[in-house]
């Protein structure tokens, strides 16, 4: 096959394609706040939230992250999104749970922080709300399912909720508009290297 052919080949590939994209563009004629969650058991998932947030706040848009079970403040996105003046950051877990050990105090913890997290539901004038690792709260019995669906469908109708966690329950994905599953196919830390500035923190 010649050069020649290959191209004219390609060209007729990519108008069949393009015809196809066009055409699902145009059926695609909603606008709604959506949910999405990122789970799975790969790198990326509170990574992926934090690149919409950079780019909710380059359309202008009001932005609040709650950060469940995480207990530290050193991270490079913290550091960076808490100098943004459209951004309304919350760390409200104490740690990991295998290193707090206290399912009590954990639940409690849990409790109070999605107080905040309503208070940022219910603003219609923040535009996506994140809220990282919230699915260990459901999977450990923190906090209960049913009503945080609730609190999440009652929302603004505008607002974008981003849920991001390992192990995202089927009534969680049932009720999500766009589910994404990180795989783990390799990871640096079984190899026995630290998590590095800028990657991993």
């Amino acid at each position: 096959m010649t050069d020649r052919d290959k191209n004219a080949r390609h060209k007729a590939r990519m108008l069949r394609k393009k015809d196809i994209i066009d055409t699902a563009i145009k059926k695609a004629d909603q606008e709604k706040g959506l949910l999405l969650v990122l789970t799975g058991n790969g790198k990326g998932k509170s990574s992926s939230a934090f690149g919409m947030v950079a780019r909710a706040l380059g359309y202008g848009m009001k932005v609040g992250v709650a950060q469940f079970i995480k207990g530290r403040s050193d991270t490079g996105e913290e550091a960076f999104f808490k100098q943004q003046a459209n951004v309304e950051w919350h760390v409200l877990g104490e740690g990991f749970t295998w290193n707090t050990q206290d399912r009590e105090r954990d639940a409690r913890t849990a409790e109070a922080g999605w107080e905040i997290t309503k208070k940022m539901l219910k603003n219609p004038e923040i535009a996506l709300v994140i809220i990282d690792e919230l699915t260990y709260t459901i999977k450990y019995g923190y906090l209960d399912e049913t009503q945080l669906l609730a609190d999440i469908a009652d929302r603004p109708p505008m607002q974008h909720v981003v849920i991001t966690g390992r192990g995202a329950s089927k009534a969680l994905i049932e009720a999500a508009d766009t589910v994404s599953e990180l795989m783990d196919v390799k990871h640096a830390w079984r190899a026995g290297i630290k998590a590095q500035a800028g990657i991993d923190l």
